[in-house]
């Protein structure tokens, strides 16, 4: 397995804990329900900042251009945005 591939599952990883995260704020804000939240958000933390390492480690291995680079980096601000992005740009042709 290549660093690609390895940033691409972690990219599509941290979108689905980016939406996960979203869906247990309700349970923190509006039902006082707090674990949820806690361990969903340290997880979205923890996929983030290994997205964000990957990120820097596939834009010098690979020598991916500026644009696409930061066209992942805002993706990730994004709820959904690396799995849309990471199916547009590796899509099957």
């Amino acid at each position: 397995m290549n660093i690609v591939s390895i940033f691409r599952i972690v990219a599509v990883s941290e979108g689905y804990s980016y939406l996960a995260f979203a869906a247990t704020m309700p349970l923190k804000y509006g039902l006082g329900i707090l674990w949820p939240n806690k361990i969903v958000g340290a997880t979205h933390g923890a996929l983030f900042l290994a997205f964000m390492v990957l990120l820097l480690l596939v834009w010098v291995r690979e020598r991916w251009t500026i644009g696409r680079v930061a066209a992942f980096g805002l993706a990730s601000l994004l709820p959904f945005g690396t799995i849309w992005l990471d199916r547009r740009i590796f899509a099957k042709k």
